[in-house]
């Protein structure tokens, strides 16, 4: 298995870390697992950054894995496919603790980055 494709696989379980970040941290647990969206859409402060840092991981790695598939099929340089994607997943964890840290627009400026990444997987070839 290639490097890019263990990144799909981190991207696959990054949220994880943002959801961790927004139930299990400060002075309040979760208080009702059988409602968590409730939940959640209660927190405040950072836990509900975490919380938005969650939701929009989620939404971009769909493209993200999209994108090493395609670039693999299409018979990429395999060290730019590598490349760009360990580059998307470090942005990205750097994105949910900008996102945490409420630096919007250093946040913006790597989720730019991130989405850089994408797109560049496509052009490999």
């Amino acid at each position: 298995m290639t490097t890019a494709y263990w990144c799909v696989f981190a991207a696959i379980l990054l949220p994880l870390l943002f959801t961790f970040i927004a139930k299990f941290t400060g002075r309040y647990g979760p208080k009702d697992n059988l409602a968590p969206r409730e939940y959640l859409s209660g927190l405040d402060g950072y836990r509900k950054r975490a919380h938005w840092a969650q939701l929009n991981t989620l939404e971009s790695t769909p493209a993200f894995m999209a994108a090493v598939i395609i670039a693999h099929q299409i018979g990429g340089e395999q060290n730019t496919i590598d490349m760009l994607a360990v580059s998307y997943i470090a942005l990205r964890i750097i994105y949910g603790f900008l996102y945490i840290s409420n630096k919007g627009i250093l946040r913006s400026i790597v989720w730019t980055l991130a989405l850089l990444c994408i797109l560049g997987l496509f052009f490999t070839a």
